[in-house]
């Protein structure tokens, strides 16, 4: 009687493990597949701003330009401006060629003023879109790495058959949905901790 208690315990114990493993199988499988997606968003969004930081040190360096341009006229103007206060008693051809040259760096320094601060605003925006993403690329990292442990705790589970392990496996995945899907709707959630302690 005690070999027929056995076998029906065996095969119990048997079909428990079998649905286990079918459970991890699937849970696997979804976990995976969410990785993946996850992994092809993260590397649109690492491209994404890339892009925004060559564009913003791009116009940074435009920036720059205009400004080294503006200091050139206001140092002309300035040496116009006391050219003209020298020569009083200059044809008045020449004081009026002095004046034009004055109005024309005047209107250069003002011209220039202005394009520096739209290409101050772009520059900005650059770097307020690149750091937007940067929001976004550490969840999608966060996730990753979530559902990657989550995987290796499946894989602990199935060998040692711990329904406690795969709980804690469970809640991995659960925060690495939490991140992706915080990723992939645009969601303002950001572990500062997290990042600061992975990055």
């Amino acid at each position: 009687m005690s070999d027929i208690a056995e076998t029906v315990s065996e095969a119990v114990e048997g079909a428990e493990t079998s649905r286990l493993h079918s459970w991890i199988a699937i849970l696997v499988a979804l976990a995976a597949t969410f990785m993946a997606l996850c992994n092809v968003k993260d590397g649109n969004v690492v491209q994404a701003m890339a892009q925004d930081q060559a564009k913003a040190v791009d116009a940074w360096s435009y920036y720059q330009a205009k400004s080294t341009k503006q200091n050139l006229a206001e140092a002309t103007l300035d040496q116009l401006t006391v050219e003209k206060a020298l020569t009083a008693t200059a044809s008045p051809e020449a004081r009026a060629l002095l004046e034009q040259k004055i109005l024309a760096y005047t209107a250069a320094v003002k011209r220039y003023e202005g394009e520096k601060e739209t290409i101050k605003k772009s520059a900005e925006g650059f770097q307020a879109d690149y750091d937007r993403l940067n929001v976004h690329d550490d969840q999608f990292d966060l996730a990753e790495a979530f559902l990657s442990i989550s995987i290796a705790l499946f894989g602990i589970t199935a060998l040692t058959r711990k329904r406690g392990m795969l709980v804690v496996a469970l809640a991995f995945v659960a925060a690495g949905l939490v991140f992706g899907l915080a990723g992939f709707l645009k969601l303002d959630l950001h572990p500062d901790f997290l990042a600061r302690l992975l990055g």
